[in-house]
């Protein structure tokens, strides 16, 4: 089964998601900030996708991303940043860091079955 690793500091954003997630045929795990993701990310190998979250305590979301980018075991996992942050500025800095898609919070089921279909996760 294909497997996404959501990445937020809110449980109830991670609930949301998963339950999105889950209902279009995705196993789920979930991690509370950018430290515990990299610490599941490189005891379990990169799941099909991670959804992650930029404004968390730890590790926040692009230092994650840019770890995972340089991290040849999770460089190629495509990475949908999922934020409240919405200035150019922040998308530029998610997309230097290596993001594949950007998604604004709050959002539709729709929504984010897109962007995992932009990243060629779904049909």
């Amino acid at each position: 089964m294909r497997r996404i690793l959501i990445v937020d500091d809110s449980r109830v954003m991670r609930l949301v998601m998963r339950r999105i997630v889950e209902s279009l045929g995705f196993e789920v795990d979930e991690a509370e900030d950018g430290q515990q993701a990299l610490e599941r990310l490189r005891a379990a190998g990169p799941p099909d996708a991670v959804i992650l979250d930029i404004v968390m305590p730890v590790l926040d979301g692009l230092s994650c991303l840019r770890a995972m980018r340089q991290d040849p075991l999770l460089s190629a996992c495509p990475v949908i940043v999922c934020t409240t942050k919405a200035e150019p500025e922040e998308i530029e800095a998610a997309v230097a860091a290596g993001a594949n898609e950007y998604v604004m919070k709050p959002f539709t089921d729709e929504i984010l079955a897109d962007k995992l279909r932009q990243v060629g996760l779904i049909e």
